[in-house]
């Protein structure tokens, strides 16, 4: 009897086994390549950040992600030895592309040559960034929605922003109107996710910007559950402690407007009807709108940049769904006080901040980051855009988008907020 039970015993174990086995290295993700040798490598050396010792917002893993993370490391050494067509060094060439979509169409890109070589240091800019992340995440007098919450309490539909390359050992939390649209096709050169004629692409600006946004495209967080069922959080908890982790920000108010410009300035059907349609309704009192953007622009019917905020500012805005990921906060995006970046880039410093990562990513000799737009929104036109904007419309706005400004170190728009 004793042998009946321990051999029923031996097989389930054994199942169990074979089913880690199966969600490891069948997945056609490639879960098993878990390639951890990055300069970001926890743990942080001792005092980089005074006050904050490696591994210290880590819990202890669960005995079953020990296992698994032990089961997945076992992979590195056989995957260290295969060799990897990324790996390959591209052609530095200065083919420029066709563009077709209408935004970089109008915006265009910008050829000119920067010095990488400037004098900001960006090791130390780096340590200022995650310092004034952490404090103000761990500061328990600043307060913002979401913030006391852990990682196991965000939602999968959450996780939608996180962009994972299993190849590099790379997660992405991606900004809409922070230059998210490169990034993203640079993840897709890296991941090798996306094939052109049976080969994947090579250079980032060849990827058409339709495949970019496409959902399919890009493994994200919020997927592993329909890949690994209730292994799913064990398993991004493995990889956002070994992967590297980054994002990139851009001043709150400077965000808004650049969405602004995006979305209602240029003729963008689904815009129009799903937000431009009712901003007009409500805070224009139109009636009889037409049903597109080309009969509303040839009418002169556009929204104003009051309507948008007055949008923003409507308590019942969220009531009837979240915000749009364009003009969503960023901690509701990336949740920066319950996962640990390893960088945080700025756009008002893209250039520098994108290739000190990709040298720190040590993928800078296969990619080049493509070339910011000539007309970027810049913060100097703050004043003039909020200028037509009551006073306590931009407090109320500032106080919605306080956290960002605070936890990204970006200062109060005091020039705004008085009179």
């Amino acid at each position: 009897m004793t042998k009946a039970r321990l051999l029923r015993l031996s097989v389930v174990l054994v199942s169990i086994f074979m089913i880690l086995l199966i969600i490891v290295y069948w997945d056609n993700v490639g879960t098993a390549h878990f390639y951890l040798h990055t300069s970001f490598s926890r743990p942080h050396s001792p005092g980089a950040i005074p006050g904050i010792t490696a591994g210290e917002d880590w819990e202890a893993l669960p005995d079953v992600d020990e296992f698994l993370a032990k089961l997945l490391s076992s992979s590195l050494k056989q995957n260290s030895s295969i060799p990897r067509k990324t790996e390959q060094l591209l052609v530095q060439g200065s083919s420029k592309p066709v563009v077709s979509n209408l935004e970089e169409n109008v915006r265009g890109y910008d050829w000119s040559t920067h010095n990488d070589r400037n004098s900001l240091d960006q090791e130390k800019l780096q340590i200022e960034r995650q310092r004034t992340l952490r404090e103000f995440c761990a500061n328990s007098s600043f307060t913002f929605p979401t913030k006391d919450r852990s990682f196991d309490d965000i939602p999968n539909y959450e996780l939608n922003h996180l962009i994972v390359d299993d190849r590099h050992g790379i997660i992405y939390c991606y900004v809409p109107k922070v230059a998210c649209t490169n990034w993203k096709r640079v993840m897709i050169v890296l991941s090798e996710s996306l094939l052109d004629q049976g080969a994947p692409y090579r250079n980032p600006l060849d990827i058409p910007r339709e495949h970019v946004h496409n959902t399919s495209t890009h493994l994200t967080f919020n997927k592993f559950w329909r890949r690994y069922g209730k292994f799913s959080r064990h398993l991004m908890k493995i990889k956002l402690k070994k992967y590297t982790k980054f994002l990139f920000v851009r001043d709150p108010f400077v965000r808004l407007i650049s969405a602004f410009r995006s979305k209602f300035e240029l003729e963008n059907e689904e815009f129009y009807r799903r937000f431009a349609i009712p901003m007009l309704k409500l805070y224009s009192n139109h009636t009889n709108l037409p049903t597109s953007v080309s009969e509303a622009f040839g009418a002169g019917l556009r929204v104003s940049f009051s309507d948008f905020i007055q949008y923003l500012l409507d308590p019942r805005t969220e009531k009837m769904a979240p915000f749009n990921e364009h003009w969503r906060q960023v901690y509701r995006l990336c949740h920066p006080c319950q996962i640990d970046y390893d960088f945080i880039g700025k756009l008002e410093t893209l250039d520098e901040d994108a290739a000190y990562l990709l040298q720190l990513l040590k993928v800078d000799r296969l990619l080049r980051f493509p070339p910011s737009y000539r007309n970027r929104t810049a913060s100097s036109w703050e004043d003039d855009w909020f200028a037509k904007i009551p006073l306590a419309w931009r407090q109320q706005l500032y106080k919605l988008y306080e956290a960002d400004f605070v936890l990204f170190g970006y200062p109060k728009p005091e020039n705004l907020l008085k009179d």
